[in-house]
């Protein structure tokens, strides 16, 4: 037997007390606490009844649990018990009704003498009846009568639960259209019925709070914003309102159903997820603050004040429909004002019908006729929508032919309120629901559309009520003393009785809580307040509580990186977003996840973004973020096994695209091809059996649909620029597994190999032979004659090539192909190795490396917000110092906590120095001299403070933008860069600007100075290198050839390094204003480039986590060893004579050296660079770093973490 009670449920603070915030134990009276379900039935442990919704407590309760010093007072309306429905939606759309009645109730005096709570406290406590039918009246009554039975003080003949527990369990169902259940709570009798299945949906509320808080013309634009699928917020101040409301309006798209998120009453916490992409109906006290929230494009809907507001336009409904739906509606919400100018009396008098419906009250039969008039607006828009359904197997509607009839007969281009609602969510779930099946029998649509096709009665579609419907009585208890007269009376709402293991726990926390609030007490005396700590009771919590921590846990981060995604999407084009905080924080979101969700949810998130609407075209910057946060989601779930996952990923990386100089087209799963999970058959073969379990077409050959699915997998294959050999190699074995015929393999192959071609004459193969030859850098093209052409490396073909030309060779075989000769060549020199197959095997460490396994880090804490800038302090910082500097080795961090810290490595426990202040927004760049510290911030500020004192000397101001670069010079000079692209030099002994010595097209990102030659080299986001000569006043070069962001540059006496985010690094000489050599063998952009005095030598790192290390070779430069120990993009490179310092963003961290005995030993033909050996690296600990910097003087490395903390890095064990 169904029954219309599913649970009573009570929630309010439990034993165990948090605030909103987490922060366990009593606060006081001026905090909002969780709520906890604290008593139910059925029980938790009865087996017939699934347990209540896990976030139910968060939702009766949405504003949190607060404590009162009084109960009720009849004086003050505050205090009055509130009744109010809610609506809760479960996965499958399925939706579940709730009536709560809050009110003050005493707080139980084992939860107060455990936490101290003052004595005779009130906290707000909530019951609750749960029902799946949308009997709102019924279930208020019932629930509203066991609140006055409770209170009454005549008293009940029954104990209240036995009440309870009767009415849940015998109460049933009513069979709609033929029964009416009557069932008595003590001396009131209630009744229950449902309307007939084959009219109206059941709809046991009244429209009219809906009707009266919106006038007719802000009525049509809600209900035009929700058939367009919008994100609707609605306002109000009360929780009736808002759930009553949302149903009104769902009601009022009938035959169509809301098909997105949908919470008619937010929890007060849960305010964030309006920032959610996609489209939501929610409800949100008008009380909660939304001020920080971006809300573009929410619909905001006041119910108080009758306003709609929105950034995004709403388009209007149609004529003649919009003219006839508003007459409709005036004629039945103001009837006297349309029937004004007619005759009270005589035969013209046609307005009386409306002169006296107008002077009643709002019955049942008004909110048919308003459910009605919606009906027949759908009926007009949508007339013959059924003749353009081709294929109503497969629900296929021809909504241009629809569009073209439609505009024929109005005389009228197509619309487009209709034309976005025809590609409405809810307009094909309603297709698929209705055509061709059972439903369309009850469909009222049609059957209106058909009535007033045959001139009918429209009213005629709905079922009669001739018969009377059968009476269910369901008889009273007799639990309780029969003929006694006994009376059960309470002063607080009871406590159902308690199992001993429920009462056992509950002993447990309030010790526990007792225990700490003791231990509290004799350690700080001082607190006022009962402090429980975080991690004492969670063991404690009940897996319904863990259940609901966990849901709510997942909602958070999935809303979050919905926001933190649109957000990235919307950075100006002046954004870096590699170095955004949306970037940052959705990349802390995926790599501090075990569980994967932050993954997952990422991926799941562009998915219906997708499914939204999105176009999927990115910019060059974006498609660089994108694809990062992707390659970290795929490999944290390939570390768990998340096939899930990996698949998704796949799939929307094949729509992400943009579009480079030439207007082609590059998609982001062509740059996935390093990730190792696309070699292994297991996955395809996973991938395999997903198609086929999804395929909608399973009356199809299966021969055919195999092959159909093998040609999707193919295509995904091709588009990540698998080789030819290994593709059809795991085709033809699912092929063979799945026993198709010769002709399907001949199909597959050819669809394969021209899927290849296709995909090569897109764009391009670059020299990939060459490239698999000889890793050689490309040499730049010079106008010279023939002769000098011939003598240039085979890559350098192909350097005039279009930019996606490039990437392609930088891509599939030919980087795995570069990639297994750079490590049999560094075999050969004895640092990496090689299995017999050409895959890579770990490296050995030296035998010197292997002994010496000991570390020392030390956790640097101060700042409290992100590291942004970290500078160490060496002696060759300035030129024109001698001898040793009393602060050298000292490291400088700044942070967006616009704070710069001095830290002091030798004061082991007391290493923080100095903290200086002065800067409003992030520190972006730090430089010093003997007795200064200069910064940068995005403030555009630039201040100077002196080292010994701490105290601001100057604060220079010119710049437009945020400064990016720093730089102390001698003679008390100081050189700054900037986003606003120019570079400028001050004089701090007058706080002026002495000159603006160079200006970029964009923001400057790098920067380097000679001051020996007076030679400034900057570059940024126009992918030009500026070269000037300040002493001189002018610009002696514009070093062209990169076409992205350039992100790092490095000047070593006539050369320039430049590393770009276009994955290639450039050697320039200064003096020939030429490009010596292209270095294009990393798989992402180039963060770093160092040169190597001694060996003239180049070092690469770059976002794909590789280490190269390049040297001159007849003919060009080419890469003699590629180091793997990082899995993270490589941040920082420092060389010196002997030792090299690298860091990188997943926190770890490197040290190499070169043995002295070794210095000068090469022959004319050996290999230098290959000489550096891995001296040592620290333990890895989980952090998202942004800046390192090196000391190598000392042997100590720094990384500054967006969690505020330096790990320093001291390797000088032994040495």
């Amino acid at each position: 037997m169904a029954r219309i009670f599913e649970y009573f449920v009570v929630c309010g603070i439990g034993p165990e007390i948090r605030t909103l915030d987490g922060n366990k134990g009593y606060h006081g009276t001026g905090y909002m606490y969780m709520p906890s379900l604290l008593d139910q039935y059925p029980p938790l442990n009865h087996t017939l009844y699934p347990p209540p919704p896990p976030q139910l407590p968060t939702c009766v309760l949405p504003a949190g649990v607060e404590f009162f010093l009084s109960g009720f007072d009849s004086n003050d309306p505050s205090t009055f018990p509130r009744s109010y429905p809610i609506v809760l939606t479960e996965g499958d759309g399925s939706k579940i009704y709730v009536s709560c009645i809050a009110f003050r109730d005493p707080v139980s005096e084992d939860i107060a003498e455990s936490y101290r709570i003052p004595p005779n406290s009130f906290a707000d406590k909530c019951i609750c009846l749960v029902s799946r039918s949308p009997s709102f009246r019924a279930i208020r009554s019932a629930l509203e009568e066991l609140f006055t039975l409770c209170f009454s003080p005549n008293g009940s003949s029954k104990p209240l639960w036995d009440v309870i527990a009767y009415m849940v369990s015998n109460v049933p169902l009513p069979t709609p259209g033929k029964e009416r259940v009557l069932f008595a709570i003590e001396d009131c009798l209630l009744s229950v019925e449902a309307p007939p299945k084959d009219g109206l949906p059941h709809a046991d509320i009244s429209f009219q709070p809906l009707v009266q808080c919106l006038d007719i013309d802000n009525l049509i634009k809600l209900f035009t914003a929700v058939l367009l699928e919008r994100r609707i917020l609605l306002r109000s101040n009360k929780y009736s309102l808002l759930t009553l409301v949302s149903e009104a309006i769902c009601h009022l798209i009938y035959p169509f159903r809301w098909q997105h998120v949908y919470i008619p009453l937010l929890f007060f916490s849960g305010v964030d997820y309006i920032d959610a992409p996609t489209p939501y109906m929610m409800g949100l006290h008008s009380g909660v603050d939304t001020s920080t929230l971006t809300m573009d494009g929410v619909v905001v809907v006041d119910l108080e004040y009758n306003c709609i507001t929105t950034t995004e336009e709403i388009p209007s409904i149609p004529e003649p429909e919009l003219s006839c739906l508003r007459g409709e509606l005036m004629k039945l919400l103001q009837p006297n004002v349309v029937g004004i100018d007619e005759m009270k009396a005589g035969i013209y008098s046609v307005s009386e019908h409306y002169i006296k419906s107008g002077s009643k009250h709002w019955r049942d039969d008004n909110d048919l006729q308003l459910r009605f008039l919606f009906l027949k607006f759908f009926a007009s828009v949508l007339s013959g929508y059924r003749n353009f359904i081709e294929n109503p197997a497969t629900h296929v509607f021809n909504a241009q032919a629809f569009l073209k009839k439609r505009s024929r007969s109005t005389s009228q281009p197509p619309d487009p309120m209709i034309t976005q609602f025809l590609d409405s969510h809810g307009f094909l779930d309603y297709l698929e629901r209705g055509v061709g099946s059972g439903e369309n029998n009850n469909n009222l649509l049609d059957k209106l559309q058909d009535a007033l096709g045959r001139g009918q009665n429209p009213l005629s579609i709905l079922p009669t009520t001739s018969t009377e419907p059968e009476i269910i009585t369901i008889s009273e208890s007799d639990v309780g003393i029969s003929g006694s007269g006994a009376k059960y009376t309470y002063d607080r709402f009871p406590s159902n009785i308690r199992t001993e293991e429920q009462e056992e726990k509950r002993r447990h926390i309030l010790e526990t809580a007792t225990g700490a609030f003791d231990y509290s007490g004799k350690h700080i005396p001082s607190s006022p307040s009962t402090l429980v700590g975080k991690d004492s009771i969670a063991d404690s919590l009940s897996p319904l509580e863990r259940a609901a921590e966990r849901e709510r846990m997942v909602l958070d981060i999935k809303v979050k990186l919905q926001g933190l995604w649109l957000r990235l999407l919307k950075l100006g084009a002046t954004d870096d977003p590699l170095s955004s905080f949306e970037y940052g924080t959705i990349l802390a979101l995926i790599e501090s996840d075990a569980e994967g969700i932050g993954g997952s949810g990422f991926i799941e998130c562009i998915r219906e973004h997708i499914h939204s609407g999105w176009h999927c075209q990115l910019t060059e910057e974006q498609f660089i973020a994108v694809k990062e946060l992707l390659k970290t989601a795929i490999s944290r779930a390939t570390s768990r096994n998340d096939m899930f996952t990996i698949r998704d990923a796949l799939e929307v990386s094949a729509d992400m695209y943009k579009k480079d100089a030439n207007n082609v087209t590059d998609y982001v799963q062509r740059h996935l091809i390093s990730l190792s999970i696309w070699e292994e058959l297991r996955f395809w073969e996973g991938y395999f059996d997903y198609l086929m379990e999804k395929s909608s077409n399973k009356s199809t050959n299966y021969v055919s649909l195999v092959s159909g699915q093998l040609l999707l997998v193919a295509s995904h294959m091709a588009g990540l620029g698998l080789p030819d050999n290994d593709a059809w190699y795991m085709i033809e074995t699912i092929a063979e597994k799945n026993n198709i015929g010769s002709k399907q393999f001949i199909k597959l192959r050819g669809f394969l190999s021209h899927i290849q071609q296709l995909r090569i004459g897109y764009w391009g193969i670059t020299s990939i032979k060459a490239q698999s030859v000889s890793p050689l850098g490309l040499t730049s093209p010079r106008s010279k004659d023939a002769t000098d052409e011939g003598r240039q490396p085979a890559e350098a073909t192909g350097i005039g090539r279009s930019w996606v030309q490039s990437m392609f060779s930088r891509d599939t075989a030919s980087r795995s192909s570069s990639f297994s000769h750079v490590r049999k060549w560094t075999s050969d020199s004895g640092t990496t190795a090689t299995n017999e197959n050409g895959t890579p095997r770990k490296q050995d460490l030296s035998t010197t490396g292997q002994k010496k396994l000991q570390t020392n880090v030390r956790m640097l804490r101060g700042h409290n917000g992100a590291i942004t800038a970290l500078h160490c302090v060496t002696k060759r910082e300035v030129w024109d110092l001698v001898g040793d500097r009393e602060d050298a080795g000292f490291f400088i961090s700044g942070s967006t906590d616009c704070t710069v810290k001095i830290w002091d490595p030798t004061l082991r426990g007391s290493e923080l120095r100095a903290t200086l202040k002065g800067h409003t927004r992030a520190v972006r760049a730090i430089s010093s001299d003997r007795g200064k510290v200069v910064s940068g911030s995005d403030d555009q500020s630039v201040l100077v403070w002196d080292k010994q004192t701490t105290q601001l000397l100057e604060e220079l101001k010119g710049h437009d933008a945020q400064v990016s670069c720093v730089r102390m010079l001698s003679g008390e000079r100081v050189l700054t860069a900037s986003h606003d692209g120019t570079v400028k030099m001050w004089d701090v002994r007058t706080d002026t600007c002495v000159a603006t010595v160079g200006r970029c097209s964009s923001a400057v990102l790098c920067m380097e100075y000679d001051d020996t030659t007076g030679v400034l080299a900057a570059a940024g986001r126009d992918a030009v290198a500026n070269i000037w000569d300040i002493r001189a006043g002018r610009q002696m070069h514009k070093f062209l050839g990169h076409t992205q962001w350039i992100r790092s540059i490095r000047m070593a006496g006539d050369i320039v390094l430049t590393g770009s985010d276009d994955w290639t690094a450039r050697m320039w000489s200064v003096s020939q204003g030429t490009c010596d050599a292209v270095l294009a063998c990393h798989a992402g952009p180039i963060l770093c480039v160092e040169y190597s005095t001694l060996d003239k030598g180049i070092i690469t790192g770059s976002m794909d986590g590789l280490l190269r290390f390049w040297e001159n070779d007849e003919g060009g430069i080419k890469c003699v060893k590629n180091v793997t120990i990082h899995n993270a993009a490589i941040l920082s490179i420092n060389a010196g004579e002997h030792w090299l310092g690298i860091g990188a963003a997943d926190n770890s961290m490197s040290l190499f050296h070169r043995p002295q005995e070794r210095l000068g030993g090469f022959s004319s033909t050996g290999s230098k660079m290959s000489g550096w050996q891995l001296y040592r690296t620290p333990q890895r600990t989980v952090a998202v770093v942004r800046c390192i910097a090196s000391d190598l003087e000392r042997k100590r490395i720094c990384s500054g973490g967006r969690n505020g903390i330096l790990r320093l890095w001291d390797a000088t064990i032994n040495i």
